[in-house]
C-alpha cells in the first residue's frame, strides 16, 4: 500500500502590517500608564505616539490610499477603512489616557494647563495682553466667498474654522471663516509664576486664540468654531528616470511636501457636523478620515511643557554614557585599533570616541583621505563640520549624502552644498536606492604603506540620537573589512560592479540571500537533530521571503527568538508552523535600534555566526536600499554582543511584550528585570 503523504496544517496567514505598526504605538502609549515611569516622561510617551501616528498617516496610510485608488492595487476601500478604525481606537485611547491619567497627575504635582474657563481675572488679563502683543498681529482671518476660496492648508498646521453670524462690511451673509495659525507661534505658553499661586501654569495657544476669536471678526458674531488640522501625503515625488540633478529636483519639491494629498482631518470633539462636513468636502476626504479628538489637535507639541517645566524629579535621572573601557582616553585611537577591534554599545557607552576618531583623522597630517556616509546627522553636526574642516586642510574627503532620507532632506541638501563648497567630493548614492549604510573609512600613511581604519554602525552619525537610541558601533583596522568598505564607497561613486567582498554583506546584492541561506542552514541542522538556533534583533520584520524561511526553520524544530521592536508580520506559536518561534518587543527608556543576527547550526565552534547590520528585515531594506551587515569575528567581542545585546532582552520582564498568534501583544510582567536598566547599572 502506498504511504500517505504527510498532511501539513494550512499555512498561517501573516499578520497585517498596518495593524502591527499601530500595535507598536499601543505599546509605546502603555509607557504613559506606568507608575514607575517619571510623570513628565509619561507625557513624553504620549507626544511620541502622536508624532508616530502623524508619520503613519503621512507615509504608510498615504501609500495604502494611493494603492486603493489604483485598479489592481491590492487594497480595497474597505481595507483602508478597517485600518482607519484601528487608528481611531488608538487615538481615542491616547486622548483618554492623557485626560484621565496624565493631566490629573500633573495637576497633583503642581503643573496645570489652564483653559479660559479655569483662568482667574489676573491670568485672563495677562493672556489678553499676550494675544494682542504676540498673536493677533500674525493672524489673518479669511472669510470665504467666490473671490476668497478655501485656502491651501499646510500639512500638520494649526487652523481654526468658524461659522459667523450677521453680515460683513459689504452687507453679505458669507458665514464660513478660516484662520491659519503661523508655525512660528509657540503652542505652549508658560504663565508668570506670580499669577499661579505656587504652581506652574501653562496655557495652550489654541486656548488663547479660542478666547479671543470673536475679536478677529469685528461686527460679526462667532456662532460655532473648531480648531482643525490636516495630515497630508508627505512623500517627495520625482521621476527617477527624468532627473538630471537629484539635489535640485529634491530642493524644488521640498515646498510641495506641505501641500500633498489630504489623508486625515482632525477636529475637536465639539466641532459641529456642518463644519467638519464642510471641511471633508473641501479636502475631498471620506468620512472615516475624520478624527474628532478630546483635546488639542496636535499632542506632539505638548512636549513644550516637558521642556519648560521646572521639575527634574519628574524626569528620568540624568544618565551619562561611560567611556569605553577598551579605549584609553588621550591616546591615539589609530594606535589602539592596531591592537584589535573595538565595540561601542550606545547609549550605555559614549558616542564621543566616534567623534574623536574623526577629529584625530582631521588633525593627523598622516591621514590622506576620509570617506563617510551621511543619512541622518541633523541640522547641526560636529561630524559634518569635521568633514568640512578636513577638506579645508587639503585631505581627500568623500561624503555619500542620502538626500532622500525622509524628513531630513533639507538638512542633508544643506550639508551637501557646504561640503561641495570646500572641495569635498559629494555623491548621492544611487537614484532609486537609499544609502542607509552607516560607514566611515580613514586612509592613513604609516611608513611606506597605506593603512585603512573603518567605523561601521547599526545607527546614524548623530551624537544626539546616540544618547537616546540603542546601537552598536564597530571600529576596526582589519585590512579585509577596510578593503570591503573602500569597495562600497567606490561602487557608490562609480556605480560599477563590486568585486566579491570578504567581510561585508551588501544590499541589494547578497544580504537577503545570505540571510535566507543561514536560516536554511539552521533548518537543515534541526532536521538532522543537531543544535539549531536563531536569535535576531531588528526593528521590523515584514519581508515575506525571510518570514517564509523562518517559518520553515521553525517547522523543522529550530529554536528561534525574534526581538522585534516594531512591526512584525510573522505570527508565533501557530500549531504545526511556528510552535518554536517566540517574538518579543522591548519598549523602554531608550529606543531599541540595534540590529544583531545570530545563527547556530551545530555544536562545533565554527557552526555559528553573528552579524551586526544597518538593515531591518524588510523588503525595502533588502532590495531598495544600500545596506551593510558584517560578521563579528573576534570571539570576545562576539560573546560580549551576545551577553549585552541579546541575552538581557530575551530575559527582560519589565519592558518586554510577547507577540501572540492573533497579532496581539501581552506584557510579560509588571515587575522584574529590565535589560536597559541592567545595562545602565553595568556601565555606571
Amino acid at each position: 500500500m502506498a504511504r500517505q503523504e504527510e498532511r501539513l496544517p494550512a499555512p498561517a496567514p501573516l499578520l497585517n502590517r498596518e495593524r502591527s505598526i499601530l500595535q507598536f504605538n499601543r505599546r509605546v502609549l502603555a509607557q504613559a500608564r506606568r507608575a514607575d515611569v517619571p510623570l513628565l516622561e509619561r507625557l513624553r510617551y504620549v507626544t511620541i505616539v502622536s508624532s508616530n501616528i502623524d508619520e503613519f498617516f503621512e507615509v504608510r496610510f498615504a501609500d495604502l490610499a494611493e494603492a486603493a485608488r489604483q485598479p489592481g492595487g491590492g487594497v480595497s476601500r474597505s481595507d483602508l477603512a478597517a485600518v482607519a478604525v484601528a487608528a481611531h481606537e488608538l487615538i481615542d485611547e491616547q486622548y483618554k489616557m492623557l485626560n484621565d491619567e496624565v493631566v490629573p497627575e500633573l495637576q497633583r504635582h503642581g503643573i496645570i494647563v489652564l483653559n479660559h474657563a479655569d483662568r482667574d481675572e489676573g491670568q485672563r488679563r495677562w493672556v489678553r495682553r499676550f494675544f494682542e502683543r504676540e498673536v493677533r498681529p500674525l493672524l489673518v482671518p479669511l472669510v470665504l466667498d467666490p473671490s476668497h476660496p478655501f485656502p491651501l492648508v499646510a500639512n500638520k498646521s494649526l487652523n481654526f474654522i468658524a461659522r459667523l453670524g450677521g453680515r460683513d462690511a459689504f452687507g453679505r451673509e458669507n458665514s464660513i471663516a478660516i484662520v491659519k495659525v503661523p508655525r512660528v507661534l509657540p503652542r505652549v505658553i508658560r504663565l508668570p509664576d506670580a499669577l499661579c499661586g505656587g504652581r506652574q501654569g501653562f496655557v495652550l495657544l489654541t486656548s488663547v486664540i479660542r478666547a479671543h476669536l470673536d475679536e478677529l471678526f469685528p461686527g460679526r458674531s462667532v456662532e460655532s468654531f473648531s480648531q482643525f488640522r490636516v495630515t497630508r501625503d508627505s512623500e517627495l515625488e520625482f521621476d527617477a528616470d527624468d532627473v538630471t540633478n537629484l539635489r535640485q529636483a529634491l530642493r524644488s519639491n521640498l515646498s510641495k511636501r506641505h501641500f500633498g494629498l489630504a489623508i486625515r482631518l482632525e477636529v475637536v470633539r465639539s466641532c459641529p457636523s456642518e463644519l467638519h462636513d464642510f471641511l471633508l468636502r473641501q479636502l475631498q476626504l471620506p468620512e472615516y478620515a475624520l478624527y474628532k479628538v478630546n483635546g488639542p489637535v496636535n499632542l506632539a507639541r505638548l512636549n513644550e511643557i516637558i521642556d519648560q517645566a521646572d521639575a527634574q524629579t519628574l524626569r528620568f535621572p540624568r544618565y551619562d554614557p561611560a567611556w569605553p573601557a577598551s579605549l584609553r582616553p588621550g591616546h591615539s585611537i589609530f594606535e589602539q585599533l592596531q591592537a584589535g577591534d573595538v565595540m561601542l554599545h550606545h547609549p550605555f557607552e559614549s558616542f564621543e570616541p566616534v567623534v574623536q576618531f574623526l577629529r584625530e583623522a582631521v588633525e593627523d597630517p598622516a591621514v590622506l583621505a576620509i570617506k563617510q556616509t551621511i543619512y541622518r546627522t541633523g541640522s547641526q553636526s560636529v561630524l559634518a563640520d569635521l568633514l568640512i574642516e578636513a577638506a579645508r586642510r587639503g585631505k581627500e574627503v568623500m561624503a555619500v549624502v542620502e538626500l532622500t532620507a525622509r524628513f531630513d532632506e533639507e538638512a542633508n541638501i544643506n550639508w551637501a552644498e557646504r561640503l561641495e563648497a570646500v572641495g569635498a567630493q559629494v555623491v548621492y548614492g544611487v537614484v532609486g536606492l537609499k544609502t542607509h549604510a552607516k560607514l566611515m573609512l580613514v586612509t592613513r600613511r604609516e611608513g611606506s604603506r597605506l593603512r585603512r581604519y573603518v567605523h561601521l554602525s547599526t545607527g546614524n552619525y548623530n551624537p544626539k540620537t546616540a544618547r537616546l537610541y540603542t546601537d552598536v558601533g564597530y571600529l576596526s583596522a582589519d585590512p579585509a573589512l577596510a578593503a570591503d568598505a573602500d569597495a562600497v564607497f567606490h561602487q557608490l561613486a562609480s556605480q560599477g560592479r563590486m568585486r566579491s567582498s570578504r567581510r561585508l554583506l551588501t544590499a541589494p546584492f547578497v544580504l537577503h540571500r545570505t540571510m535566507v541561506r543561514h536560516i536554511a542552514q539552521v533548518a537543515a541542522a534541526a532536521r538532522a537533530g543537531r543544535e539549531a538556533r536563531i536569535v535576531a534583533k531588528v526593528n521590523a520584520l515584514t519581508d515575506p521571503g525571510l518570514i517564509a524561511a523562518l517559518i520553515d526553520a521553525g517547522r523543522a524544530g529550530a529554536k528561534i527568538d525574534l526581538i522585534v521592536r516594531g512591526a512584525c508580520m510573522l505570527p508565533p506559536g501557530v500549531p504545526g508552523h511556528t510552535d518554536t518561534i517566540r517574538v518579543r518587543s522591548v519598549i523602554g527608556r531608550f529606543l531599541e535600534h540595534t540590529r544583531v543576527l545570530y545563527f547556530r547550526w551545530g555544536e562545533a565552534p565554527d557552526d555559528e555566526i553573528l552579524y551586526l547590520s544597518s538593515a531591518d528585515w524588510m523588503s525595502r531594506n533588502m532590495f531598495r536600499r544600500i545596506e551593510l551587515a558584517w560578521p563579528v569575528r573576534d570571539a570576545v567581542l562576539r560573546q560580549r554582543i551576545i551577553d549585552e545585546a541579546l541575552v538581557p532582552y530575551l530575559h527582560d520582564e519589565l519592558d518586554a511584550w510577547e507577540l501572540q498568534a492573533d497579532g496581539e501583544y501581552r506584557r510579560v510582567a509588571q515587575t522584574g528585570i529590565s535589560a536597559q536598566q541592567a545595562l545602565m547599572r553595568r556601565y555606571t
